[in-house]
């Protein structure tokens, strides 16, 4: 009977090649949007991933994530370097500047200040040059991001002058970093560097970054610095976290990324109920048919089970696999670097394709078990 349930299924190719496309699109367009939403927000962390050496951060009070901080006096750093239970402190800066190219044209950047004798704060990797480039006058090291953004006619950036205000940069490597939010260019220099190039204030520190002894944890040393300083600490993925939070409460992404998941959804439904009802009403006289030969209900509730669960699963491995081929075709953009699939985005695209066969099924259904064995005769 399953076998007979398949063929039935399969005889309507229009049908159901119409039952693939509706749950292959709602698949794609569930799991796309939340695999584009989940990497977005996780941006709001992308500059405490950029740091995987520090495992505090410490920051005024006001503070909230590394775009939104406030500047500390320098004395901060002291304060920090005497709390028991601190490895090192280093003095972090990151500011917003502007830089005027070779050509004349003007960019906004973002300023990050790593410390000057370990360059603790610049990204793990490096694509051009070496960290130590930094050792030479007036050396910034631009992101790969910026690259893009800077250099769109294809131009070698390493040997580039800049001007920051008033201030000569040259950039002298490209640094492997996961982009910012708004995918800004960055330029890294050293701490006493990016003082002559972010314009003075009173207080110029945004952050002190902590290595933790072995014999503390992280959780702890926080409480330590944060009773002893008055400063607001966080561990590492805390303060990530925090940067995640700041996104998703002060920007209307999760609400329209969540319109669109929702809108996939009634596609699917609309879709793939309207094409199932299709095919039941123009199979009614088979299942008569069926019927009068004794089938039960129950029978012809798993021949519709297993219809669904055919269409259902390829559906939505066409879906998971077109989903995988968009985000191939757009990994070298660099708004799309470093995105990934959660894991749980393709389970809960399954429930959501088990909702909608489970939903349009049994409307389906109703109209089959009502069907009287006469049926085949009229």
């Amino acid at each position: 009977m399953l076998w007979i349930a398949i063929r039935m299924l399969t005889g309507d190719k229009q049908k159901f090649y119409g039952l693939l496309f509706g749950i292959a699109f709602s698949t794609l367009l569930i799991t796309q949007q939340l695999t584009i939403f989940v990497n977005l927000v996780e941006r709001g962390a992308s500059g405490v991933y950029n740091v995987p050496t520090a495992d505090v951060w410490v920051m005024d009070p006001v503070s909230r994530t590394t775009e939104v901080n406030y500047a500390m006096p320098s004395t901060a750093l002291d304060r920090v370097r005497a709390v028991p239970g601190v490895k090192w402190a280093v003095p972090h800066l990151r500011a917003v500047a502007a830089v005027r190219t070779r050509s004349g044209d003007l960019e906004g950047v973002g300023i990050i200040g790593v410390d000057d004798a370990t360059l603790i704060g610049l990204p793990k990797h490096m694509i051009e040059g070496d960290k130590d480039v930094l050792s030479q006058p007036d050396t910034v090291v631009i992101d790969d991001v910026g690259v893009t953004n800077m250099f769109e006619n294809g131009d070698n950036p390493i040997g580039q002058r800049l001007e920051l205000n008033d201030q000569r940069a040259v950039i002298r490597g490209v640094a492997d970093s996961i982009p910012s939010f708004t995918s800004q260019v960055v330029l890294f220099t050293k701490y006493s560097q990016a003082l002559n190039y972010v314009p003075g204030t009173r207080n110029r520190m945004s952050f002190v970054l902590v290595g933790r002894d072995d014999d503390v944890s992280a959780e702890e040393l926080v409480k330590r610095i944060e009773q002893r300083t008055g400063l607001r600490a966080r561990t590492r993925d805390q303060f990530a976290r925090d940067g995640v939070d700041f996104i998703i409460q002060n920007t209307g992404i999760p609400t329209n990324f969540g319109i669109t998941v929702v809108l996939g959804f009634i596609v699917g439904v609309a879709i793939v109920g309207l094409t199932f009802s299709l095919f039941i009403r123009d199979n009614i006289r088979q299942f008569g048919a069926l019927k009068a030969i004794g089938v039960t209900n129950t029978k012809i509730r798993r021949m519709v089970v297993v219809q669904a669960g055919l269409v259902g699963f390829i559906g939505y491995c066409l879906g998971i696999v077109g989903t995988a081929l968009f985000m191939w075709s757009f990994s070298g953009n660099p708004f799309f670097k470093a995105f990934y699939i959660p894991w749980q985005i393709p389970l809960i695209s399954l429930g959501a394709v088990i909702v909608i066969l489970g939903l349009t099924g049994w409307i389906s259904l109703r109209s089959v078990l009502k069907t009287e064995p006469a049926a085949v005769f009229r």
